[in-house]
């Protein structure tokens, strides 16, 4: 059986809690629904952090250092922190938790794009906080910057460390970014890339876009040299996934991507969507890759080389 590494993005910063009562926002609910969720068969882990009191994205490493320790003794999965962070904050805030605990994994946005949200504010009527209608509707404004300089900072930041990325590639440009960055050597062969699809400002959720974009990886860095995955926002994210994998790709769920599980219907959990993409998978005869078979995969240092 073919081997698809599932990837489990558990809260994001995108999404604020009055969206969803599932997302998790403590360190507590971080914790318990990433560990469901690799229970569940997810590899990776993507994770963010947040203020407990409201949810607040946030960057500060010691909110991360109340739910990593926890995650790690109970699972074997891939700890990959992102280095997005949210649109709001500094390259230096996004990268802070990075820089500490040297993960395995980080995601690395391989361009600037407009970045919104600001529609799913029409569908709110009463607010859980008081930061989260501002930052809400405030995002037809936001620049989500990823600039050549700063993808080298990360890149340069945890050489050191070991630690390999999540190469998320929003449109079609930033594969060419990458390119760039391969020829420089900062980038090595053996990469992971992570196409994303119908972020507002990115490139849209349609199915000929997704072969464009794999044609276009494909043609720029050689079929052999690079692991793909897929993930998809909101409604578009089984569909996708389903797709990709019968391309032969990896797949990432999770409420950062989807609040949803079904047309109109809220996720109880993150583990809800791993469950489901685990069902869809077996149907189409895969199985899902183990946080062992995906370190192999993407050439990864091990949980024994981490600083958390």
């Amino acid at each position: 059986m073919a081997k698809v590494i599932i990837s489990c993005a558990v809260t994001g910063s995108a999404h604020v809690p009055t969206m969803s009562d599932a997302l998790p926002v403590t360190p507590q609910e971080i914790a318990d629904q990433s560990i469901a969720a690799a229970q569940a068969g997810a590899a990776i882990l993507h994770l963010h952090a947040r203020m407990p009191e409201d949810g607040r994205p946030t960057g500060d490493p010691e909110i991360y250092d109340r739910f990593l320790p926890v995650i790690r003794q109970a699972t074997d999965a891939v700890v990959n922190i992102t280095t997005g962070g949210a649109v709001t904050m500094t390259v230096q805030e996004r990268l802070a938790a990075a820089e500490r605990f040297k993960p395995e994994m980080c995601s690395l946005n391989m361009g600037s794009i407009n970045f919104a949200f600001f529609p799913a504010a029409r569908r709110i009527t009463r607010w859980k906080h008081a930061w989260e209608e501002g930052y809400v509707v405030n995002s037809d404004d936001y620049i989500f910057k990823n600039t050549f300089r700063d993808i080298a900072y990360i890149l340069e930041s945890l050489s050191d460390a070991g630690t390999r990325f999540e190469h998320e590639c929003y449109d079609v440009g930033h594969l060419y970014n990458l390119a760039h960055f391969l020829d420089r050597g900062l980038v090595k062969p053996g990469f992971f890339v992570q196409m994303i699809f119908g972020i507002l400002g990115g490139i849209g959720a349609d199915l000929d876009n997704l072969m464009f974009m794999k044609q276009t990886a494909d043609r720029l860095f050689g079929k052999d040299s690079y692991q793909w995955s897929v993930l998809a926002a909101g409604r578009h994210q089984m569909p996708f996934l389903t797709q990709a994998a019968l391309m032969g790709g990896h797949v990432r769920v999770g409420l950062e991507d989807s609040l949803f599980i079904g047309r109109g219907q809220l996720a109880a959990s993150n583990a809800e969507q791993v469950e489901k993409i685990v069902r869809i998978l077996g149907e189409m005869g895969h199985e899902p890759a183990t946080p062992t078979e995906a370190r192999a995969m993407l050439g990864l240092k091990g949980g024994d080389r981490v600083e958390f």
